[in-house]
Order: C-alpha cells, then sequence, then structure tokens
C-alpha cells in the first residue's frame, strides 16, 4: 500500500518586480513632492527678486520696455537717497514703527492674556456673558468704531504721540479668545499644586502660567508684531506730522497724483519687510504649534 505524502506549499516571496514596483511608486513620489516644493520656493521668492531689481535701479529700468534680469548699472546710491530724501522722513518712520509695533504687542500679550485667564479660570457666575461680550466685539467693523475712536483720542489730545497710536489697539478680541482657549487646556493640576503653596490667581499666572506657555506667547508675539507693523488707517490718521508717521504712511508719500518715485518705493519697501522677515525666521517654529494649542479645530 502506497502512503501519499501531502503536499506542502511554501508562500513565494514577493517577486522582485514588485519591490522594484513599490520603490519606484515611491521614488516618483518623492521626486513629484520635490518638484511642488521647488516651484513653490520659486513662486514666493519671485516678489522678493522683483523688489530687490527694482530697488537697485532706476525708475527708467523699472518701467522701460526692455527688462533685464539685472540693472545694467546697479544704483547703490538709492539707499543714501532714501535716507537724505528731505520729504520724507523714513530714518524716522522706522523708528516710529518699531516703537508702535514694539510696545503694542507686550501691551497686547499683557492685556489679552490676563483677560483671557480671567475668563478661564476665575470662577464668576456672568464670566460666559462677558465672554459672549467679548466675541461680539468681533461681528463690529472698524469703520464703526473709528470716528469715536478719533474722537475721543483727539480730546485727549494724543493726536501725533505714541499714545495715540498705541492705547486704542491695546485689547484685541480675537486675541483674547486664542488666550482663552489656550488657558482652557493648561493642566490645573500645576495651578492647583501653586495655590497650595500658597500662591493666588496672579501668582500662579506670572510664576506657573507664563513660564510654561512661551511657546503660545511667541506665537501670539509674532502675529501680533507683523500687525502692528502693517498697521497703515490708525497711524495716518493719528501721526498727522511727518516726525509722528510710521513706515507704512511714509511709504504712502513716495506716491502722489503728480509723481511716483518707484525707485525709492522698492527700497523703501525692501527695507521695510526686513524686521518681519527677521521675526518670522526668529519665531515661525513657535507659530503653528502656538495656534494648534488654542483648541481651535477646523
Amino acid at each position: 500500500m502506497t502512503t501519499t505524502m501531502p503536499e506542502v506549499r511554501e508562500s513565494a516571496p514577493p517577486s522582485d518586480k514588485r519591490r522594484h514596483d513599490r520603490r519606484g511608486g515611491g521614488v516618483m513620489s518623492s521626486t513629484g513632492l520635490y518638484i511642488a516644493t521647488g516651484i513653490a520656493c520659486f513662486l514666493f521668492l519671485v516678489p522678493f527678486y522683483l523688489l530687490v531689481r527694482n530697488a537697485l535701479s532706476t525708475d527708467a529700468e523699472i518701467t522701460g520696455e526692455n527688462w533685464k534680469f539685472f540693472p545694467t548699472d546697479i544704483q547703490w546710491g538709492n539707499i543714501s537717497e532714501l535716507f537724505t530724501d528731505g520729504t520724507v522722513p523714513y530714518g524716522q518712520s522706522l523708528w516710529n514703527s518699531a516703537v508702535v509695533a514694539t510696545l503694542h504687542t507686550v501691551g497686547v500679550l499683557l492685556v489679552c492674556s490676563l483677560a483671557g485667564y480671567g475668563l478661564a479660570r476665575i470662577p464668576y457666575k456672568h464670566a460666559n456673558k462677558v465672554f459672549y461680550a467679548v466675541l461680539g466685539t468681533l461681528m463690529v467693523p472698524t469703520a464703526v468704531t473709528f470716528v469715536p475712536s478719533f474722537v475721543l483720542v483727539s480730546s485727549l489730545g494724543w493726536v501725533d504721540t505714541y499714545r495715540g497710536l498705541i492705547v486704542p489697539g491695546l485689547f484685541s478680541g480675537f486675541t483674547c479668545f486664542l488666550f482663552r482657549q489656550y488657558f482652557l487646556g493648561f493642566p490645573k493640576e500645576l495651578e492647583e499644586a501653586a495655590r497650595v503653596d500658597g500662591l493666588g490667581y496672579w501668582g500662579a499666572y506670572w510664576r506657573i502660567v507664563v513660564p510654561n506657555s512661551l511657546n503660545f506667547f511667541a506665537a501670539m508675539a509674532t502675529i501680533t508684531f507683523i500687525h502692528g507693523w502693517n498697521s497703515f488707517l490708525w497711524p495716518l490718521v493719528i501721526g498727522q506730522s511727518p516726525d509722528a508717521w510710521t513706515v507704512q504712511v511714509a511709504l504712502s508719500n513716495y506716491m502722489s497724483n503728480q509723481t511716483v518715485v518707484f525707485h525709492l518705493i522698492f527700497m523703501a519697501t525692501a527695507f521695510s519687510i526686513l524686521p518681519l522677515v527677521f521675526v518670522f525666521l526668529f519665531l515661525q517654529r513657535w507659530l503653528v504649534q502656538g495656534i494648534a494649542q488654542t483648541g481651535i479645530k477646523g
């Protein structure tokens, strides 16, 4: 009697063709990603190239029909002309913008973080009503409050002063909302341990919450500084004398109904964005992380 042994089948290893297909698909996807990133970087850098190119050119080369990648004769004298122009005190405007944007950022972070912390942590039966009132301010167009704010500032004698440029914008409903959302997710155990050690709300905020929230504060500082630096309409109305102009107001004065000084506009714009570039490069890693910590979900 013949006994038939069962046939044992071994699973065949993946064929070289499959491995090659998977490897090839990964290479293609990586190549496509690099190409897309390269195109995005190119499109992002083109405006900066145009800015620098035109800043170092003459008006004739900027507006001429024969476009050249680089100007025939680089006009380094445009830099000295920018800062020695008697009609627009550009150096003073840069200083004014630096002072206004810095103090505006510090003030907004202090006021809005305290308001957000109070709404998130201090028990109060009308806390939700106050929070809804803060959200309601986001629904009010800026144009509605512009004239009353100007009348108030003017009556206080703050026209052409740093106080008039800074104080009216020290509270932001949106920034307060972001701080409240962040503090709602802050670990309560740390604050409870601080209260056991005898700290009140102010002590817990200043000695526990702030040191452990520097990433979020840095993100809010970046956004607030950029907003303060780029403000135009309010500084235009409050800074009526040239000595009180900010950089954005100074830029607008290179254009008039009669003349447009193209090379000075581009040169002034190049200098005006340098502080924003440095601030963004220094604090960019905290931007996404800080916004993600607010608890806002899309």
